[in-house]
């Protein structure tokens, strides 16, 4: 069985940052393609729907809508072209007219090809005046899976949460008698085989926990609820396989232990997927710190440090906060040609781009450099660091942890291998 490998914290920030700049495109009319290619399906039965729509197209009333269209379907077959097949993973191609500064007839046609980093199990052409990013947005997603143990002393529910997709993989019954005894029975002698009962219970309950749980090896996480104090029972005894008690990240009160208290975790379960990536986030800023706080020599911060210890191979994982809004601008001088590498602010390059603040040329000293190119700051370490094999975290500012690598370490920052000469 083949499995997805595990996505990065850098291909979800791609991703996001990627549908968030398609979501802010609009045209006029229903103007832009949105088009979904899955594994295996035909790039030549596709170009030949395309060539359909063109004709269809002809029939628009009018002239402006009519030729955006064709030129975005034209735009389109032409980029399939390059393509014998569809990838792996699937090909979504967005294109159409989109208005610039000036009014209509301003529109510009944009493209925009995308290889999933997941499958894509959909097959849509669509014209609007939108781009249909949703069926991307599906991945960004949490996709690992959940295992789930709802109980009570009368009965267990064992499912597995996995994006939507909720899998109830056995129910439990635990054949005990209530806390009431049956007349003639002696108070202590009926607590005792009760106890006896729950004990031989809960071992079953974790025999099957094991069996359902250890053979799903994207298991990211267990979630154990119920309505009384059974939960904790089987969460503190020796009942769940050493390696499925480390995976536990949540133990929530519901009001039912059938199917209904699975209902009852997924409701609650979106918040307690998110704050297990918090905890990872936390503990790899912490190590960090110990790092700092110990002067051990193997970490470091700072764009210009971040960067020497890139230049010398010694990174083992780098750490970027999502919200570093700094660009590497590339700047030309006019006068003299010279071309520098410079970070900015985005809001300074802003400024320096619409000619509201000035810049020097370090060269001849002519206030006449212009930016050719811009590139932000956390793609231009993540390449770097992708080349070298470096695990690149991107840390949001949801934790202490977090706005502390924001705030005080400038929001670059890295764990080394060994430390430097």
């Amino acid at each position: 069985m083949s499995l997805q490998p595990k996505r990065t914290s850098l291909q979800l920030y791609r991703l996001k940052k990627l549908l968030d700049f398609l979501a802010s495109k609009e045209g006029r009319g229903t103007e832009l393609i949105s088009l979904y290619i899955p594994p295996g399906r035909q790039i030549s039965d596709t170009v030949a729907m395309l060539r359909q729509e063109y004709g269809t197209a002809s029939n628009i009333k009018s002239d402006t809508t009519r030729r955006n269209v064709q030129d975005a379907l034209v735009k389109v077959m032409q980029r399939l072209k390059l393509f014998k097949e569809a990838p792996e993973s699937g090909l979504v191609i967005f294109c159409g007219a989109i208005p610039q500064d000036g009014g209509p007839g301003s529109e510009k046609i944009e493209t925009y090809v995308i290889i999933p980093p997941e499958p894509i199990d959909v097959y849509l052409y669509r014209c609007d005046s939108r781009f249909h990013i949703e069926y991307l947005q599906e991945q960004l997603k949490e996709k690992e899976a959940y295992g789930i143990v709802v109980m009570d002393a009368s009965s267990a529910t064992i499912a597995i949460l996995k994006g939507k997709r909720v899998e109830v993989v056995e129910e439990i019954t635990s054949g005990i008698p209530g806390k009431h005894r049956a007349g003639g029975q002696s108070a202590r002698r009926f607590e005792r085989l009760r106890e006896m009962r729950l004990i031989e219970y809960y071992s079953r309950v974790g025999r099957h926990v094991n069996e359902a749980f250890l053979s799903v090896p994207e298991l990211k996480g267990i979630i154990i609820a119920g309505p009384g104090p059974t939960k904790y029972e089987l969460q503190k005894g020796d009942y769940l396989h050493y390696s499925l008690k480390d995976k536990v990240v949540g133990i929530i009160d519901t009001a039912y232990s059938d199917e209904q208290g699975v209902e009852e975790v997924v409701e609650k379960a979106p918040e307690i997927i998110q704050r297990v990536r918090y905890v990872e986030e936390k503990q790899i800023v912490q190590e960090f710190l110990y790092h700092i706080g110990h002067d051990t020599g193997l970490a470091t911060y700072g764009e210009v440090e971040v960067r020497k210890a890139l230049d010398a191979g010694v990174v083992r994982t780098l750490l970027l906060s999502e919200d570093l809004e700094i660009l590497c601008v590339t700047v030309q001088c006019s006068s003299c040609g010279y071309v520098e590498r410079r970070s900015m602010r985005s809001v300074d390059v802003l400024s320096f781009k619409y000619g509201l603040a000035k810049g020097s040329c370090v060269s001849c000293g002519a206030q006449s450099i212009s930016a050719i190119e811009t590139e932000e700051l956390i793609e231009d370490l993540a390449k770097i660091a992708e080349g070298q094999g470096v695990n690149v975290e991107v840390i949001s500012t949801e934790t202490e942890e977090g706005q502390m690598l924001k705030k005080s370490f400038g929001g670059v920052a890295a764990i080394l291998r060994f430390k430097q000469g």
